[in-house]
């Protein structure tokens, strides 16, 4: 009887999120605004408004929706990037997603530090979690306001790269913490690119098998089930990293890499671009629906009012210093690329946080770590404040620094 009462729970759950999200994301596009701060708004109405969503963090569902969600955008992020388009600005793109997150993640360590009174570790924790920005919700922004390319795709590319990043340093920084040890440079270098090289030797073995048995002009025997080895893949390159204790995410984002350019490795997939374009991206809706909608329904708003000075003083360092100072440590540097002063400055405001630090937040609750309680209310607002004032203003900053090309212009 009580697993028939769960699957009914769990099985309602779904369906009253889902329909939840469809009605919040019809009034995103009314309003021309980044579905996921709607979705966001529905959580906390049904959540802590109406108490119609009570699922804990630390549930199984929860964590499950978490993980399976996180791994199938961040496939998505990486399928969506096209390596030939980075030859000319690779260099900042690596710099923004590597040292650039350590920057951001540095900033707002000693800002959480100083201003919520956090110790160092977890301040540290803070500033991973929300070092990463969101390809699902910067791409949207980018169909509705054309930007100069090289910017759009420079930008696109650090959102998915970091992401991976973000996630390893995170993990990295809770080993530490439930480990009880001192998370020093040399210890928290050597692991972080153990687990990063490892993440990627396993999504570039999982995504080149599969993607080959797909795609393969004689031997792709899955062809006509692509868009369920998008899945198979996706899922797999998490699971494999995870058994062999380096990065999931890092795996199933390098493995989405390998599908998007299979192009490289002379495959061809033209018949099922379209089916699996159309496929991934509902996927990724109903998962940002189910972990933005989930998210809302679980913030403390009594935690958040107790240090909301505090909490909003660190995002506005996060927005305008941390961003800034990655930006320009990233992108002087790059002679190649060439630089302009008004694309610098669209950078410095584009940095929306997203689904992966909402994700890892709240893998982070479900563990019961010390401090997740002012962690969580953190991360809440940088989502919201950061797509609001950032991703609702994407367009007109592109337009005022006259980035934005007109579709003629861009073919």
């Amino acid at each position: 009887m009580e697993n028939s009462v769960m699957i009914e729970h769990v099985l309602f759950l779904i369906i009253f999120i889902l329909l939840i999200g469809m009605i919040f994301g019809k009034v995103a596009s009314w309003l021309k605004l980044p579905d996921v701060a709607l979705f966001l708004i529905a959580g906390v109405v049904v959540g802590q408004g109406l108490h119609l969503v009570n699922e804990p963090s630390s549930s199984f569902m929860n964590q499950f929706i978490l993980t399976t969600g996180s791994a199938l955008i961040l496939f998505d992020g990486g399928r969506n990037i096209k390596l030939s388009g980075l030859r000319k600005v690779w260099i900042t793109v690596s710099l923004l997603s590597v040292p650039g997150v350590l920057i951001t993640c540095a900033v707002v360590a000693f800002a959480a530090h100083w201003l919520l009174g956090l110790p160092m570790m977890y301040a540290v924790l803070l500033g991973a979690i929300i070092s990463s920005t969101d390809p699902a919700t910067l791409i949207p922004v980018f169909k509705q306001v054309r930007i100069r390319p090289k910017v759009r795709e420079t930008v696109e590319s650090e959102s998915a790269f970091n992401d991976a990043t973000g996630s390893i340093l995170t993990f990295s920084v809770l080993g530490a913490i439930t480990g009880g040890h001192a998370l020093s440079l040399g210890t928290g270098v050597m692991e972080f690119v153990q687990t990063a090289v490892g993440g990627i030797v396993v999504g570039v073995l999982v995504g080149l098998v599969l993607v080959f048995v797909t795609a393969h002009f004689k031997l792709g025997w899955l062809r006509d089930y692509a868009t369920i080895a998008l899945i198979v893949t996706a899922l797999g390159a998490y699971w494999l990293g995870d058994v062999l204790h380096v990065s999931g995410f890092m795996a199933t984002f390098v493995a989405g890499l390998i599908w998007g350019n299979h192009g490289l490795f002379k495959l061809e997939l033209d018949d099922k671009l379209h089916e699996m374009a159309h496929f991934t991206e509902n996927m990724t809706v109903v998962m940002r629906m189910l972990i933005f909608i989930m998210l809302g329904s679980q913030v403390n708003f009594r935690v958040i009012l107790d240090h909301l000075w505090p909490s909003l003083a660190v995002i506005a360092i996060f927005m305008l210093l941390a961003r800034p100072l990655t930006v320009l440590a990233s992108a002087l540097p790059d002679r190649k690329a060439g630089w302009r002063r008004n694309e610098i400055l669209f950078m410095f405001w584009v940095r929306e946080t997203g689904v992966i630090p909402a994700a890892l937040s709240g893998m982070v609750v479900g563990m019961g770590v010390k401090y997740t309680d002012v962690i969580a209310s953190v991360t809440f607002l940088a989502v919201l404040l950061t797509i609001l004032l950032q991703a609702g203003t994407t367009a007109y900053v592109a337009r005022r620094l006259g980035l934005e090309e007109k579709a003629d212009a861009e073919t």
